[in-house]
């Protein structure tokens, strides 16, 4: 399945969660960047309110795109052992790593949140979006850190994974929705046309749009990036077909991928 760009695979990520649209307590949050162009496009869809939920991976040293753990806003940590074992990364590297990491989670949350308030989703059915995952290690602390947070009840929403890493993830939520299970699995950035970075100004930009949305409410039509109109439900597509609930729950390692 290969998606125009991160709007389109927005659109058609929306098409597969109709069942939460114009629920009061439906909440969208959008990993930062580029999963946060998707959450823009299902807010927009299910007229649910849109923020970010910040979470990084921990590089091993000399070797950052592998990770070896993850952080989230908060005090959300996850600790792959066996890559930690096997890379001989010391506890003082580790608190190390995960300090750095952390003035650049805290810099962006910053940036991105500005002076709202902080994030309250206790009671709340969450929507947690990303553009893709591979590995799952930044996802799964978002998830743990969620948790802690006492949602009403928690759903991850993606246009893709591999097979392994949904599989695994859907122990730890209520929910998988995920347009594609790709074997093999490349990168993320393979299943798109176009795949640009975002920047933290589009991010910013997104967020305000989705505010004032909810504020002065005029329809889907008010909210999509671009053209400024909503693609009629009918333009979704559908040949990827809708993973949830058919995700096996197996476990899974982190395996040694970033």
């Amino acid at each position: 399945m290969l998606f125009e760009d991160r709007a389109d695979a927005g659109r058609q990520l929306a098409s597969r969660l109709e069942n939460f649209a114009h629920r009061p307590n439906v909440m969208v949050l959008g990993v930062p960047r580029g999963g946060v162009t998707v959450a823009f496009e299902v807010a927009a869809a299910l007229h649910a309110p849109l923020d970010v939920f910040l979470s990084r991976k921990l590089g091993v040293p000399g070797q950052a795109e592998l990770a070896f753990g993850a952080i989230s806003v908060g005090d959300g940590r996850y600790l792959d052992e066996e890559i930690v074992r096997t890379a001989g990364i010391s506890h003082k590297q580790i608190e190390r790593v995960t300090a750095e990491v952390r003035l650049e989670l805290d810099r962006r949350a910053k940036l991105y949140r500005g002076d709202r308030p902080p994030l309250q989703v206790a009671g709340k059915t969450v929507i947690l979006v990303d553009d893709g995952i591979a590995t799952g290690a930044s996802v799964y602390a978002a998830i743990q850190a969620l948790r802690q947070m006492k949602p009403f009840a928690l759903v991850l929403a993606v246009p893709l994974a591999p097979p392994s890493t949904a599989a695994w993830l859907r122990r730890f939520v209520d929910e998988v929705v995920c347009l594609d299970l790709p074997d093999p699995f490349y990168a993320v950035g393979a299943f798109y046309r176009n795949f640009a970075q975002v920047e933290d100004a589009e991010v910013i930009d997104l967020l305000r749009r989705a505010e004032q949305v909810g504020e002065h409410p005029s329809g889907p039509d008010a909210v999509n990036p671009g053209s400024g109109a909503a693609a009629p439900s009918g333009e979704h597509g559908s040949e990827g077909g809708d993973a949830r609930a058919r995700v096996a729950k197996s476990p899974r390692g982190m395996g040694a991928r970033g």
